[in-house]
């Protein structure tokens, strides 16, 4: 890879073929990704019906100008403000996460008015733009991490709620890599608080929705309704679509005073083919109930870890949301259990500064798969914490 820039860490093995929860490298080698690529295959690698409604529309239209959105992006707007829970809103198709995350601020702050947003300070937003740099002039961050014995009234003194735009809720805790749930309680003290001085909710759902969490959306564990909701990884399985999603208000209130945004990619049909496949797939297969309980019992295999060995910190997640945050140890850390993984056939997640390690597979993966894992780390604590 001589002529790819390494703007972050490059692994110097070159899959080919991807099947389920499984990829291949070019020498026949098999490992099971248990990263869903970068958070995203929840129907796994290759899923057939993707590729059958993918090579169908290529042979009919991929891209059109963003003055034509055809029909489906019309029926790929119903479906997803289906399963959003929004009646009558309305949706843009994207090509990112973080496109998404960042024009939904945008929209936020045209029709309130407000510059500044409230978010949490461990919540991942963007790679680029203000969601991504979230610097104090544009956002008020609030760290509830910091002690479990503070009570929420305590952790709310001092934002000024009548000066923000809104709530920006990452309800994964997932993109910060530490897969950390914030207190319902909380969350739904912050959104009562932003609503009484007339501020909006948007959820960041790239990371979380999609039945990442057990349920079709990460903010629904938190009953409560967004008035704004980007998605993406998910949505297109790997194909990168996103989306973002609002209710009608602010929708005829964009439209009526004109706002303007146009990128080349906006409500592509190959896109918005994807998206509608996808969703169709996760309510037939009934794969979002599967895999809130294959992430249960997965849950229940690295508690046993924790139990067991004292290096193991915390065992923890939500659906196909998972970690291990490991203790300080001169025998073992997250990385030295990341790379013996890889060396044994498994793709993890890893971060250093956390000392952690995390499991996004497919909603499809097997049990099987889970198990060969759990031994794999069995096997892989005892031999490190044995060695003199």
């Amino acid at each position: 890879m001589n002529h790819i820039l390494k703007c972050h860490e490059i692994i110097g093995i070159n899959f080919v073929r991807g099947k389920n929860c499984y990829l291949y490298d070019d020498q026949g080698r098999r490992y099971t990704d248990l990263e869903s690529g970068i958070w995203s295959t929840v129907l796994g690698h290759n899923h057939p019906r993707i590729n059958r409604v993918m090579k169908s529309q290529i042979d009919k239209v991929i891209h059109l100008g963003t003055r034509y959105p055809n029909s489906l992006s019309e029926e790929a707007a119903r479906e997803v403000l289906d399963i959003v829970g929004i009646d009558h809103g309305k949706c843009v198709f994207l090509s990112s996460g973080s496109e998404a995350v960042e024009f939904g601020t945008q929209i936020a702050r045209r029709v309130t008015g407000n510059r500044k947003f409230l978010t949490f300070s461990n919540s991942y937003l963007a790679a680029y733009g203000s969601a991504g740099k979230k610097s104090t002039d544009e956002w008020c961050l609030i760290d509830w991490t910091d002690d479990d014995s503070t009570d929420d009234d305590n952790r709310l003194k001092g934002i000024p709620f009548k000066d923000l735009g809104g709530f920006v809720f990452e309800p994964g805790g997932s993109g910060s890599g530490f897969v950390k749930f914030p207190p319902k309680r909380l969350v739904q003290d912050i959104v009562y608080k932003i609503r009484q001085e007339g501020g909006l909710v948007i959820a960041n759902e790239v990371t979380a929705g999609m039945g990442r969490t057990g349920k079709w959306f990460g903010f629904q564990h938190y009953d409560i309704q967004p008035d704004i909701i980007s998605l993406g990884k998910g949505l297109g399985n790997g194909y990168p679509v996103s989306a973002i999603v609002m209710n009608i208000g602010i929708a005829e209130n964009l439209e009526k005073n004109e706002f303007h945004y146009a990128q080349s990619h906006q409500n592509d049909p190959l896109g918005c083919t994807v998206a509608k496949e996808v969703i169709t797939i996760l309510r037939e297969e009934h794969l979002i109930q599967k895999g809130n309980h294959t992430g249960e019992s997965f849950l229940e295999e690295l508690k046993h870890l924790q139990e067991k060995y004292d290096v193991v910190k915390e065992a923890r997640g939500r659906g196909m949301l998972l970690a291990l945050e490991l203790r300080p140890h001169d025998k073992i850390s997250a990385t030295s259990v990341y790379q013996a993984l890889l060396e044994k056939g498994f793709l993890v997640g890893y971060y250093p500064a956390g000392n952690i390690l995390r499991f996004d597979p497919a909603l499809t993966i097997e049990e099987a798969n889970i198990s060969s894992l759990i031994d794999c780390l069995d096997l892989i604590f005892k031999t490190a914490l044995s060695k003199v």
